[in-house]
């Protein structure tokens, strides 16, 4: 059953057949169709413990279509269904409803922040409770990602970092602030929680000269992603952003883990939970592989060379 807009219809032979297996359920701030992106990440992670949708495991969808206000109800209404697991995925919000919802079933995240800070476990090494899960620390990636585009474009006295306010990661601009005075830059901070802020914010952009962008890191900017790769393209913008899927629509640079290995790590602790293992027991995971991608196309059509460091150091260079 996937619930967002509205509740699908759910059929009585499904129920019948849930009732007879571990459900995972999954609580996710964006839409489905993106998380279906990273699918085949998590069946072949979940697969590691011999669990196969549809075989020994069936799952369940709670999408909030990126109104975080709905992420505490969803994650209720997992807890009501007896699901074996939840599985949160895209930020902070799902994860911290989910913990909100229940201090018994397992909880297993994939997200970008520090699960620490947020409060979700009490240390990587020893989660404690039911909480444990894969996490990409996007405060210390999106500061990598600063120091890369500074280094793209070093003539850009002004860089502006687009955020979502209504996130937690939102606390990063305090950080992201001394990281742009080390680099001898301003940081202009630009907040978006719907396409309109998202154009409104160009245009404070482009009134204040800001002569690169960086994209912060949320699910609602990657349902966004056309729209901002399109508006940098209007206002002739360099920018960085926090998936390679953005470059491969036509943005300039991505600095990130890969997700859908993150995803499979995602999937084969849901695995190990329906074997019996506790999410104390089981230590938060970050990924050690990050990739750089440039597309060239873009540079050429902002009139921008790259250094060629950068050009030796890209794992991946799309022209």
């Amino acid at each position: 059953m996937i619930v967002g807009g509205g509740v699908a219809a759910w059929s009585l032979t499904a129920r019948a057949q849930q009732a007879s297996m571990p459900v995972i359920g999954f609580l996710y701030s964006s839409s489905i169709e993106r998380f279906r992106e990273f699918a085949a990440g998590f069946t072949a992670g979940l697969a590691e413990s011999g669990y196969v949708e549809g075989r020994n495991v069936a799952f369940e969808y709670r999408i909030a279509d990126n109104r975080y206000g709905r992420l505490p109800a969803l994650a209720d209404d997992l807890v009501r269904d007896r699901v074996s697991v939840i599985v949160t995925a895209g930020n902070v919000p799902p994860a911290l409803a989910a913990k909100a919802a229940t201090q018994t079933v397992p909880i297993v995240f994939m997200m970008g922040a520090d699960p620490v800070e947020n409060g979700l476990v009490a240390s990587l090494a020893r989660p404690g409770g039911n909480v444990t899960g894969i996490t990409v620390i996007a405060g210390e990636v999106t500061q990598k990602r600063l120091a890369l585009l500074h280094e793209l474009v070093p003539t850009a006295a002004t860089i502006a970092f687009l955020v979502n306010p209504t996130n937690t990661a939102f606390s990063n601009a305090i950080l992201m602030s001394e990281t742009a005075r080390r680099l001898g830059v301003r940081l202009l901070i630009l907040n978006a929680s719907d396409p309109s802020d998202i154009e409104h914010a160009f245009a404070i952009l482009g009134e204040q000269q800001a002569g690169a962008l960086l994209v912060g890191p949320d699910s609602f900017f990657v349902a966004q992603r056309d729209q901002l790769v399109a508006l940098a393209a209007r206002y002739r913008v360099p920018a960085s952003y926090f998936q390679r899927d953005f470059v491969d629509r036509g943005g300039l640079t991505s600095y990130a883990a890969n997700f859908s290995e993150a995803f499979r790590e995602t999937g084969a602790y849901a695995g190990r939970i329906l074997r019996g293992e506790r999410p104390r027991d089981l230590p938060v995971q970050q990924p050690t592989k990050f990739e750089l991608v440039i597309n060239l196309k873009t540079a050429k059509a902002l009139g921008l060379t790259i250094p060629q460091p950068l050009l030796t150091q890209a794992d991946e260079v799309i022209e």
